[in-house]
């Protein structure tokens, strides 16, 4: 299977969602996460970005497919509605088996966005090599979350805090530093 990484926005709490949504607006959040996901060591290849149905459909209409990435939606249901250009797998390990086949050539890294469920699975994984996590020091009663036990994973770098409106919010990087039990 393929190394992935993960990135995510957490709340004080681990919420990383609410109501089937993102519970903040942060510009700066939004231009990190796309400056993650895009960037490639090599102009030929391109990033993957792995995600839920329930993700996919929280993302407008108007973001989705997310533009200059390879976009891969998990779901069960093989008649639920996508692009053509847009990838189908029934699990997780499927898709980081058929990217890590031949499609492994054009591909430079690969983004696991989300939901709940997906990073649960994730970080369980040793193919999880980072997590890059925005931090928002505040509580946004969310109904979803990201857990919260690091294990394996060490903190590698925080930036300075950065404040929008009443948000204070930081970008942190986390490396995986030994495997797991």
């Amino acid at each position: 299977m393929i190394p992935f990484n993960i990135i995510v926005a957490v709340d004080e709490e681990f919420g990383i969602g609410k109501e089937g949504g993102l519970p903040w607006h942060l510009p700066g959040d939004m231009k990190f996460f796309k400056e993650i996901t895009t960037k490639t060591e090599d102009a030929q290849k391109k990033n993957v970005v792995i995600m839920g149905r329930k993700t996919w459909e929280s993302i407008p209409a108007r973001f989705r497919p997310l533009p200059g990435r390879i976009n891969c939606v998990l779901s069960r249901n093989k008649d639920f509605p996508l692009p053509d250009d847009v990838l189908r797998a029934e699990s997780l390990e499927a898709a980081l088996k058929a990217l890590g086949g031949e499609a492994r050539e054009s591909i430079d890294k690969v983004f696991i966005i989300g939901g709940a469920q997906i990073f649960l699975l994730a970080l369980r994984m040793l193919e999880c090599q980072k997590i890059y996590m925005t931090q928002i020091a505040l509580d946004f009663q969310c109904d979803s979350f990201f857990p919260s036990d690091l294990t394996g994973f060490e903190k590698i770098s925080e930036s300075p805090k950065a404040q929008e409106g009443k948000i204070v919010y930081m970008f942190c990087e986390y490396e995986r530093v030994d495997a797991l039990e």
